[in-house]
C-alpha cells in the first residue's frame, strides 16, 4: 500500500467516525436551534443574540426556531426527536428541570434523550408587579396586602409547571400568602398580561423583565438572589426584603439530541463559551442581570441532575400537579 493510498484511507475512516464529514468541515449548512417557547421570553432574550454570534464565529447560520406550548416541554419533545446530526440543538432551561416531577407522561427524559452541552445563562427570578393594580411599594407590604385578601391576587406564569409557575408556588409555601396562578403561553404572552393588568403580578426571570422594569412598565419588588443584581442595584434581594431563604434563578441551557456526533457537540459548547466571553454578549448578559456561566458538557449534565432533585421536592412539598 502506497503512502497516498494509506492517507486517503486514514482522512475516510475520520470523516466517517463523524457521520460522514470530517470534525474539521463541521458546520458545512445552517444550524436550527429549537427554543420551546414563543418568541419575546426569557429564552429569547439569550437565545437571538448568542445566535448571531455563533453565526458569525461559524460560518453557517444558527436558525431560531420557535416551538412553545406545555411549559416548554411540547418543543423538547420535538428536539429529542431530531435528526442527531450536528445541525440541530435545543435551547431550554430552569423549566425542564422541573417538569419531571409535573408531568405524568413526556414524549422525552432531559436527562437520558439529550446530550448537555452548554450553560448559558443563569439569571435569578424577580418579584414584579403592576403598580397600579397593587398600591404596594416593598414587598414585606405586599406579603401583609396579600395576607388580608387570600386567594384575590393572581400571578402571571409562562405556562403550568413553569419555573415562573413553581416561583410563585414557593413564594406562597415561605410567605403563608393564597395566590391565584394564571398560566400563558410563554413569558412574552405573560409579561404582557402583566404591563396590561390583566395579572397583578408575576414571579419572572430578570433576563426578561429587565427592559420593562427600566422602561417603568412593571415595578420589581425584590430578586430572588443571594446578592443584588449589578443591572438593578436599587432592587433588594429577597431575603433583605424579609423572605430569607427564597433563592431561584432561571436558568437557560443548550444540549443536542442524544447521538449528536461528540465532535459537535465539544466544538458548539467551545463555541458557545467564546461567544459568551465576547465583550457584546458579556455587556448584553450583565444588562440582563447574569455574569457567564462556566458549566459546559458533563459538569453541566451534573448540574441538571442537581436541579431535577431539587425541583422535585418543591413539587411534592406545594401539592402541584397538572393533567
Amino acid at each position: 500500500m502506497t503512502y497516498r493510498t494509506t492517507a486517503a484511507a486514514v482522512f475516510a475512516v475520520a470523516a466517517l467516525g463523524f457521520g460522514g464529514v470530517a470534525a474539521a468541515q463541521w458546520p458545512e449548512r445552517p444550524i436550527t436551534l429549537i427554543v420551546p417557547f414563543p418568541a419575546g421570553g426569557g429564552t429569547d432574550t439569550f437565545a437571538r443574540p448568542l445566535a448571531a454570534q455563533l453565526t458569525t464565529q461559524l460560518g453557517q447560520t444558527v436558525v431560531i426556531d420557535n416551538k412553545g406550548g406545555a411549559g416548554g416541554t411540547v418543543g423538547a419533545g420535538v428536539a429529542a426527536k431530531a435528526k442527531p446530526d450536528g445541525y440541530t440543538f435545543f435551547m431550554g432551561g430552569a423549566h425542564h428541570a422541573l417538569a419531571p416531577s409535573l408531568y405524568k407522561s413526556l414524549s422525552y427524559n432531559i436527562q437520558k434523550d439529550f446530550v448537555p452541552v452548554a450553560l448559558v445563562a443563569q439569571p435569578p427570578q424577580v418579584v414584579v408587579i403592576n403598580a397600579s393594580k397593587l398600591p404596594v411599594k416593598t414587598l414585606q407590604e405586599f406579603i401583609d396586602y396579600a395576607k388580608k385578601r387570600p386567594g384575590e391576587i393572581n400571578f402571571g406564569t409562562a405556562g403550568k409547571g413553569s419555573t415562573h409557575h413553581l416561583a410563585g408556588e414557593l413564594f406562597a409555601m415561605q410567605t403563608g400568602v393564597k395566590l391565584v396562578d394564571v398560566p400563558y403561553q410563554g413569558a412574552g404572552p405573560m409579561l404582557s398580561a402583566l404591563i396590561g393588568g390583566q395579572v397583578d403580578l408575576a414571579f419572572d426571570g430578570l433576563g426578561s423583565s429587565a427592559g420593562h422594569i427600566r422602561a417603568g412598565a412593571i415595578k420589581p419588588l425584590a430578586v430572588a438572589a443571594t446578592e443584588r443584581s449589578q443591572s438593578l442595584p436599587d432592587v433588594p434581594t429577597a431575603a433583605e426584603a424579609g423572605v430569607p431563604n427564597y433563592v431561584v434563578s432561571t436558568w437557560y441551557a443548550i444540549w443536542a439530541p442524544a447521538g449528536t456526533p461528540k465532535e459537535a457537540t465539544e466544538r458548539m459548547a467551545a463555541e458557545i463559551t467564546k461567544a459568551l466571553n465576547t465583550p457584546k454578549l458579556k455587556e448584553t448578559w450583565a444588562g440582563n442581570g447574569t455574569g457567564v456561566p462556566t458549566l459546559t458538557g458533563a459538569e453541566f449534565g451534573k448540574f441538571v441532575d442537581s436541579e431535577v432533585q431539587r425541583w422535585a421536592k418543591v413539587v411534592k412539598d406545594s401539592g402541584v400537579t397538572l393533567d
